[in-house]
């Protein structure tokens, strides 16, 4: 234990004292040799008495020192003594209250052990009335199985039938029961469609189709020059073949002279190229005029006109369905529409129907006209870009939309409308309508032979391909395909989900325009003959 500070003990005094002494004698010292011997005697004597005096003093600071520091010594071993004790009963406290605490909760776990020994008894007391209860109850199902399999043996013998036969007919009643109840729904279910929608979809078409008419050309796979006598032939050939060369080469477009008499025949793939290749051949014939030079002149300035009528015609389109705000560099690609054709429709006329369409059919729903109209106009974009660019119209048309900043619905418009991508909007659904109506209407296009051959095949190939199907015959160049079964082998209820099913499959497998009817034909005759 530490004790307090007293400041300068007894030892340190003394010494202290001590050597204020020695100063004082050696000055003495020092000033009896400067002075007289007389002088040197009182001064030394003065010296003795003043040490005499401070040693004096010295021992009476240290018994005080002393004293006090034998004081401070004495409380600060009493305070510490105090201090000890309170901690001792401080100590003693805290452990009667902690022992006061376990006893507690040694009475408060003695209850609870106790409880839970009441109710493990009681658990044991509930297990061993279980154990007998489940032993009953397996006894009772030992008996029931007994009784059951006794039953079984008198119901086959009563019954005459195995359990596997009584299964089958089971089954074979409930799969009877099951396909009634589906070709029940599925034929109140299109009684029902028909019922509702028929009738309205009948009157939105017909409203749409009576406001709007367009002219129909025909398709064309390459263009007839007409000339003046058969001796135009040698000169558009020149000496050597040197004008058929540079005119070919200037416009990328073969010309075709043969037997036919007073006519010249451009083939090319690009209608435009052919375009301005007729221009340019017209003019020649007309002029008179027919070397290299005059060729190339023409050609170069016949692409300036053709370039100026492009926009021409695709801003008077535009503004025929109300597409002013178009960006121009999109009015002038649907303008190069104008040359392009498909099955014998014009692809920019089609464009221009089918926009009206999309908006007369918008306006009798109660949708967006304006921007109905704009995406019907904008759905065959991709076409004018086919032969340049890789990809569908499809493709290529969604692209051009996304690039000119076209609103989504638009977008999804063009990218639907051939069923490629989902619909998200009423507004596509009508364009994909409106598209339908303007290719399947009679008159409108001319199919291929050769494609109008396989689409027949293709009907009666997925009708036949059904058990139970005698024969089926498309009619209505494709747009009724009926279906004769044989009654032996199908039920009245069995042709209802088998057209349903034929109908599934045919939209999945085919492309075709319009609708396609299927009827399913089951009949059955009696014949006798009269003697």
């Amino acid at each position: 234990m530490n004790r307090p500070d007293s400041g300068l003990n007894p030892t340190s005094i003394i010494l202290l004292v001590v050597v204020v002494v020695l100063v004082i004698v050696v000055v003495g010292l020092l000033l009896l040799s400067r002075k007289s011997k007389i002088e040197t005697g009182k001064l030394v004597k003065n010296a003795e008495n003043k040490a005499n005096e401070v040693v004096e003093l010295a021992k009476r600071e240290a018994d005080s020192l002393q004293k006090n520091t034998d004081l401070a010594l004495k409380d600060a071993k009493r305070k510490q003594r105090d201090e000890i004790e309170q901690e001792f009963k401080d100590e003693r406290k805290e452990l009667k209250d902690t022992e006061k605490r376990l006893t507690q909760r040694e009475e408060q776990l003695d209850r609870r052990d106790g409880v839970l020994m009441r109710k493990e008894q009681s658990l044991e007391s509930k297990e061993s009335n279980l154990q007998k209860k489940t032993d009953t109850i397996k006894n009772r199902e030992a008996e029931l199985a007994k009784i059951e399999d006794q039953k079984h043996a008198e119901l086959e013998r009563v019954a005459q039938l195995s359990t596997e036969d009584a299964k089958n007919i089971i089954l074979n009643d409930t799969r009877d029961g099951l396909t009634h109840e589906m070709a029940t729904l599925i034929r109140n279910a299109e009684e029902k469609a028909n019922r509702e929608a028929e009738t309205k979809a009948k009157n939105i078409i017909s409203l749409a189709v009576q406001r709007l008419s367009s002219e129909s050309i025909a398709e064309q796979t390459v263009t007839v020059v007409a000339l003046p006598d058969e001796g135009m032939k040698g000169r558009i050939i020149g000496r050597e073949g040197r004008n058929i060369r540079t005119f070919e080469g200037l416009t990328g477009v073969d010309v075709i002279i043969d037997d036919t008499p007073e006519a010249v025949v451009l083939s090319g793939f690009d209608p435009i190229r052919r375009e301005i290749a007729r221009m340019t051949l017209e003019q020649l014939v007309k002029d008179g005029r027919i070397h290299p030079a005059r060729i190339e002149e023409l050609v170069a300035k016949n692409r300036k006109e053709i370039d100026r009528k492009i926009r021409e015609y695709g801003e008077s389109a535009a503004f025929e369905v109300g597409a002013h705000t178009l960006h121009p560099d999109l009015m002038k690609i649907m303008g190069r529409l104008h040359f392009r054709s498909s099955y014998g429709q014009n692809v920019l006329d089609h464009s221009v129907e089918v926009g009206n369409l999309a908006g007369l059919l918008a306006g009798e729903l109660g949708e967006n006209v304006p921007l109905a109209k704009r995406a019907g106009f904008l759905h065959d974009i991709g076409k004018a870009l086919d032969h340049e660019v890789e990809g569908s119209h499809v493709e290529i048309g969604t692209e051009l939309a996304r690039k000119y900043k076209e609103n989504p619905v638009i977008i999804n418009a063009i990218a639907s409308h051939h069923n490629d991508t989902e619909p998200t909007s009423v507004i596509a659904v009508l364009v994909a309508a409106a598209d339908a109506l303007s290719s399947a209407r009679p008159g409108a296009r001319r199919e291929s032979v050769e494609n109008y051959i396989k689409r027949l095949q293709d009907l009666e190939a997925i009708s036949n391909s059904y058990k139970g199907v005698k024969s089926a015959y498309a009619l209505q160049a494709g747009r009724e395909v009926r279906v004769m079964v044989q009654p032996d082998k199908l039920n009245d209820e069995q042709i209802t989900v088998l057209a349903h099913d034929i109908k599934l499959r045919i939209e999945k497998e085919m492309d075709y325009p319009g609708n396609i009817k299927v009827t399913v034909i089951r009949e059955i005759r009696a014949t006798d003959t009269a003697k």
